[in-house]
């Protein structure tokens, strides 16, 4: 099977031409429309690259101008993106839910001229923001459902352009060929948005040459085969879908499948039997609640199999080896159930993920993966290789990657400073931040880590501005402790509190799917989320649940007191970045009550605000939410006595 030389073939579009000149029958993306899945060969995906980068052409975009993506995965988006290369343009993907204020900073900061657009959900984003957005010349809409009532002379049908570059194309076949052998592997190619955990994203630039280098490393770390399905679900703004599905894609014709809908995600999954999948580990989250949610529901028999199967799959995996008798009575039927029947590959990153989650689809067969990188280094560069697993790290580098810890204190942790083929050249109108970032060549993560001696593995601790230490100068990693209590089914969202604190805390969201679930089967009635979490049987539900994790924890890191939030933590209000990572200076801001009665021996806070949902509409909140403190509540250590105990 021959691939393309990317030294030859160093840009986007010159590798999609090669695949369509060598394998033009092949198919290379499907998506799910009306409950159908419309094919697409090597061949059509080069066509409406081609027609579409033409006629944008023909309609005055030049070279250099900056082409904006909104919209949810779609093909039409990555040919959007393909085709804005094509051009010598530079592509810009938005989160699809990405709400007015952070359309329009994206917008205005990229002065992007174009934007290809989804649908009339996506258009009426944009056209609400009338004149906010000076510099977008052209909306290009790709479902025509709805739009014909809207007048404004910025918007274009994209059947339209496609006619356009069809009618150039006809006349004049060598026109895009000269354009794709214009594009050159140092041009700059894609801004990419950071996660803004702390601010508003910064955009990285990524040049072609490079990104497709990094994404071969990535191949010979992780392989794949040409016809492998891989099914996108991950917003392909975010750096590794652009890994995913576009440059692997591309360079060894993976299939890409697009989903029809979030909510028929795993039915499409098991209609897909993907060989390869990437989930955020939310997603890995939910699975693993799902899974011990239908244990509760299911007969007496059901669960001794389930508990069976894991206790044998377990013994198994200590040994190196694999339980047939595990395997016949629960694994194989799970991974079907799944849709991970033939999966070689399973991945998970831009967040941490508990070992627990971890361990189970290990545990289930799933060939799960930990990945570690950053939106600057080109996604991920490093992974957890063949069989060479380690349920606390994130694996070993790539061969085209280094990387070194800074500054180490006795025990090796220090901040992770790495530096790829595949990193990024600088951040879009922000040399500052640059220069803070990189020195040397090397790119200074902010997060915390260490190399582990035994195998060279890297562990990622947490964020070095997040880890904490309390008033009594026990040190604390809020994300370790949140990762393990979010394996509880019943916990979708923890928030660790503690810095210069006398102990540690915690803000809780319920996973609203599962506790309603045991809530109805306990007779508790409830009407929605607000007063579900404040019922006293959910609370004694979560009590428990935290009892175990801080079984497993050292006494001076266990949580004290927690508290159940009367709504789930939501990117649309600030709170998660986009990529589901906690923004803690909002939540310290906009909780500081709830977060100051955990500390001053109240019973209880009141609370009356409004919240926003995503329509726009807004509803009162007035409920009263309790302080629960755990029997383990101990007496204040002084400093030298919890310095004592920790050195001890």
């Amino acid at each position: 099977m021959q691939y393309p030389d990317i030294k030859q073939y160093d840009t986007f579009p010159k590798v999609l031409a090669w695949n369509a000149e060598h394998y033009p029958d092949d198919v290379a993306m499907r998506e799910k429309e009306f409950g159908i899945w419309q094919e697409f060969t090597w061949q059509d995906y080069n066509n409406h690259v081609k027609w579409l980068a033409l006629g944008l052409k023909e309609l005055g975009i030049k070279e250099q101008e900056v082409i904006a993506l909104l919209g949810d995965n779609r093909p039409e988006w990555v040919w959007g993106e393909v085709a804005a290369h094509s051009l010598r343009c530079y592509s810009m993907g938005i989160y699809q839910d990405s709400l007015h204020e952070e359309t329009e900073y994206l917008l205005n900061f990229s002065e992007a001229s174009v934007v290809i657009a989804e649908d009339e959900e996506q258009c009426d984003k944009l056209l609400e923001l009338e004149d906010q957005i000076p510099s977008v010349k052209l909306i290009v809409y790709c479902d025509p459902r709805g739009m014909r009532k809207y007048k404004d002379q910025r918007l274009v049908d994209v059947r339209k352009v496609y006619e356009l570059g069809k009618a150039i194309d006809k006349r004049s076949p060598e026109t895009y060929l000269k354009m794709i052998a214009a594009t050159k592997g140092d041009d700059l190619s894609i801004l990419c948005t950071t996660s803004g955990t702390t601010s508003k994203p910064k955009l990285a630039k990524h040049h072609s040459g490079p990104f497709l280098d990094h994404c071969a490393a990535y191949l010979r770390a992780d392989p794949k085969q040409a016809g492998d399905n891989y099914v996108s679900v991950l917003p392909l703004p975010w750096i590794m879908e652009q890994v995913y599905a576009v440059g692997q894609a591309l360079l060894h014709r993976q299939v890409v499948n697009f989903v029809e809908t979030q909510e028929t995600l795993m039915s499409d999954l098991r209609e897909i039997g993907p060989n390869f999948v990437l989930l955020a580990p939310r997603v890995w989250e939910n699975l693993a609640a799902e899974i011990h949610s239908r244990m509760m529901d299911s007969q007496p028999l059901k669960q001794k199999l389930f508990n069976l199967g894991m206790k044998l799959a377990e013994s198994a995996m200590e040994k190196g080896k694999k339980s047939a008798l595990a395997e016949l009575i629960l694994m194989k039927a799970l991974r079907d159930r799944l849709g991970f029947s033939n999966l070689t590959s399973a991945a998970t990153g831009g967040a941490a993920m508990g070992p627990d989650t971890f361990k189970l689809f290990n545990l289930m067969g799933v060939p799960l993966k930990q990945l570690y990188g950053q939106t600057e280094m080109a996604g991920a560069y490093t992974i957890h290789q063949n069989n060479d697993m380690d349920y606390e790290s994130v694996g070993v580098p790539f061969d085209n990657s280094e990387l070194r810890i800074g500054n180490p204190d006795e025990n090796g942790v220090g901040e992770i400073v790495a530096r790829t083929t595949g990193m990024f050249t600088g951040y879009h109108k922000n040399q500052q931040a640059y220069d803070e970032d990189v020195r040397d060549g090397w790119m200074h993560t902010g997060d915390a880590g260490y190399i582990k001696k035994d195998n060279r593995h890297l562990v990622v601790i947490d964020r070095i501005k997040d880890l904490a230490e309390t008033s009594n100068g026990v040190r604390f990693s809020p994300q370790y402790i949140e990762n393990k209590l979010k394996f509880s089914p019943y916990v979708a969202e923890a928030v660790v509190l503690g810095k210069d604190k006398p102990n540690l805390t915690a803000i809780i969201c319920i996973r609203f799917s599962i506790v309603s679930k045991w809530a109805e089967s306990q007779g508790i009635s409830f009407t929605n989320y607000t007063n579900l979490s404040a019922r006293p049987e959910v609370r004694d539900l979560i009590r428990k649940a935290i009892d175990e994790v801080n079984e497993s924890l050292p006494e001076s890191q266990r949580v004290q007191r927690f508290m159940l939030l009367y709504k789930e933590l939501d990117a649309d209000d600030g709170e998660l970045t986009r990529t589901r990572k906690v923004r803690r200076g909002v939540i310290a801001e906009k909780y500081a009550d709830i977060i100051d009665a955990l500390y001053d021996n109240s019973d209880s806070v009141d609370i009356d605000t409004m919240i926003t949902f995503q329509d726009g509409s807004q509803s009162r909140i007035q409920t009263t939410l309790e302080v629960v403190k755990l029997h383990l509540d101990t007496p204040i250590m002084d400093k030298t006595e919890a310095q004592r105990r920790l050195a001890s």
